[in-house]
């Protein structure tokens, strides 16, 4: 996270209009949430917290693309009859990151990753007790370069309900998670974060109260004492809505995937916006 250690902010900008994701396969009338694509960008994989068909409450579905289009959506094979949500492909498109509450865990929600086989996923692991606590832990992604893994947790010693933490990768695993530092942490949840193209531009989704209140999505970048505290993306984006569960498009780094309401029925939709991350300057 090289990137803003001079204190001039990165600058965001975003391109044009969200776009919907496969109408009628991966957005529906159900709520779908954080959309992420494969490198190659031929497999997507989103949670739904309604969708009928798959063995749990929240399942995570899968759709691949052929010549043809987006094909028939199911859920995956690494389901379990719990909470599974917030799938992330690392970079490499090797592994899928997501978090369960399944048996088994340090606590409410944990994160797991499945390796991405010739014939669909292996087995879920657990991160472990580096990465997950006796709380509950979202949204974990891996940064583009592989050595960084984002994610947030209402463990304590937090400043607010979910804060942002962030785990260096080593030989063994990951290393002890640590609190993002800086003010992007604040008494609201900061949650649902990932990294931009450039592995140290973060969007996050913040709210007072995820439950009740409208969730918006911000950026925030690193300077000398660490993160700011985030910069409210503009109405191409929060629509005065809910909208959260960003995620980079690994199939074209200069675009991310995010979940939103546009006023259709279902709810939550899964869409595509284009971005560009400028110098304080404005190049």
């Amino acid at each position: 996270m090289a990137l803003g250690l001079s204190g001039a902010s990165p600058r965001l900008e975003i391109v044009g209009a969200a776009e919907p994701f496969a109408p009628g396969i991966a957005s529906t009338r159900h709520a779908e949430i954080r959309l992420t694509l494969s490198p190659d960008g031929d497999t997507a994989l989103w949670f739904s917290r309604d969708r009928p068909g798959g063995p749990g409450g929240y399942d995570i579905w899968i759709s691949r693309r052929s010549a043809a289009g987006w094909g028939l959506a199911r859920p995956v094979s690494f389901n379990s009859p719990g909470r599974d949500f917030d799938p992330a492909f690392s970079a490499d498109g090797r592994f899928v990151y997501f978090c369960s509450d399944r048996a088994g865990g340090s606590g409410g929600d944990d994160l797991y990753r499945v390796k991405v086989t010739a014939g669909g996923f292996g087995p879920a692991a657990n991160l472990g007790p580096a990465i997950n606590s006796a709380g509950s832990e979202f949204a974990p992604m891996l940064s583009p370069d592989g050595r960084t893994l984002l994610f947030s947790s209402d463990r304590s010693g937090r400043a607010g309900g979910h804060d942002l933490y962030t785990a260096r990768r080593n030989q063994g695993g990951f290393a002890a998670a640590r609190r993002l530092p800086g003010a992007v942490n604040t008494a609201a949840n900061e949650f649902d974060a990932t990294f931009l193209r450039d592995g140290a531009t973060i969007l996050f989704a913040r709210a007072m109260d995820f439950r009740k209140d409208r969730v918006e999505l911000f950026h925030a970048a690193p300077g000398v004492h660490g993160y700011d505290i985030g910069v409210r993306l503009p109405a191409s984006v929060n629509n005065g809505e809910d909208n959260y569960g960003a995620m980079l498009d690994w199939s074209d780094r200069d675009r991310l995937t995010f979940s939103g309401r546009r006023g259709k029925e279902g709810g939550m939709d899964l869409y595509r916006i284009r971005y560009r991350i400028m110098s304080a300057a404005g190049e």
